[in-house]
């Protein structure tokens, strides 16, 4: 199982907040949604989180063998 529990500590040590990350950078509401219910996302929207965070996707997606 893909999770993304590594994007919430990577934006807590960037200081970057959900409300930036929908008003200063576009990312929708419902993404952040598909996000912290572990839902599938595409790799663009992993590189743009990437770009935004300045990380590296294993800041931001996590593999757990169920």
């Amino acid at each position: 199982m893909i999770t993304y529990e590594p994007l919430y500590r990577t934006m807590k040590e960037k200081n970057i907040s959900t409300y930036k990350l929908i008003n200063l950078y576009g990312i929708s509401r419902s993404l952040l949604d598909r996000l912290k219910h572990n839902k599938p996302i595409t790799t663009v929207t992993i590189d743009d989180l990437c770009k935004i965070l300045d990380c590296n996707v294993e800041d931001i997606v996590q593999y757990v063998k169920e």
